[in-house]
Parts: C-alpha cells; structure tokens; sequence
C-alpha cells in the first residue's frame, strides 16, 4: 500500500515521524491568522489581549507583563497572533514573540526574537530565552533587548 504525504510511518524504535498534535493545532492557527488578516477581519492587539487572557497561569501573568515591556519599550512594534501566540512586528514581520510553556508542554515558557530583530553579536548570540519567573531585573534585561532588537 502505497502511503500517502499525511500519512505517519512507524520509526525503528516504534516512534511516529512526523508533527505532533501541539504542531499541528499551530499550523492551523497560523493558517486561521492569515486568512483573517487577508479578509481584513483582524483586530491584532484585542486578539494578542484575548490569547493572553486564555492562557493558565504563570503563563498569564508572564505573558501579560511582556506585553506591557515591549510595548513600553519599543512602542512601534505592532502586537500581532503568529502561530497561535503573542508576537510583535515590524512592516509585518515578526521581531519577537512568547511562547507560553503549555503551548508545546513544555517546563519553561520562552520569549524568542526572529531574524529581523537587530541582535547580531558576532558569530554566535542567543535568539530565544527560558522564563521561569518574571523579576524586575529580568524585565529590565527583555527591555533592553527588545530595544536592541528595534535599533
């Protein structure tokens, strides 16, 4: 029988190949987001506040505050859904956004930066970073990232 491209193949080791089922509800999201930006029905920063609101905590509240750092920190980045989570953007393209730690089951929730943001450091810098808890010092540090990032 002839498999199809959808289609998962058993690995060696009995595990399946292909996306898992957090990946694949993220695609679709994307997808969602796309459609309803082209149609546009889209009111990015109520969505940003609304996807927030749905998370469960500590994610929420993290979440909450990063919003508030970025934007206060790089008020021309526009709050836009990518892939499901809060992102910020520039001409429309993602600088930085936050994964909550439940999107992915993960430990640790992640704030990350994409190409377009200006962090380059030689010939090795970080692009995402591990949260666990949101200090005055650690946000301080994601200030003068995010302000960075927009130089």
């Amino acid at each position: 029988m002839k498999e199809t491209r959808t289609a998962k193949r058993a690995a060696a080791d009995g595990t399946t190949e292909g996306f898992t089922a957090e990946e694949r509800a993220a695609m679709k999201e994307r997808a969602k987001e796309v459609k309803s930006a082209r149609r546009g029905k889209t009111d990015a920063e109520s969505d940003v506040l609304a996807k927030i609101a749905e998370m469960a905590e500590p994610d929420r509240s993290m979440a909450a505050r990063l919003h508030a750092v970025v934007k206060a920190n790089a008020p021309d980045l526009s709050p836009k859904l990518w892939y499901g989570m809060p992102a910020y953007a520039r001409d429309g393209k993602v600088v930085c956004f936050f994964q909550n730690a439940a999107k992915f089951k993960s430990r640790y929730a992640t704030f990350g930066f994409n190409e377009d943001a200006h962090l380059d450091d030689g010939d090795m810098w970080p692009t995402a970073f591990a949260l666990t808890a949101l200090t005055p010092a650690v946000e301080e540090r994601i200030g003068a990232l995010v302000r960075k990032a927009v130089s």
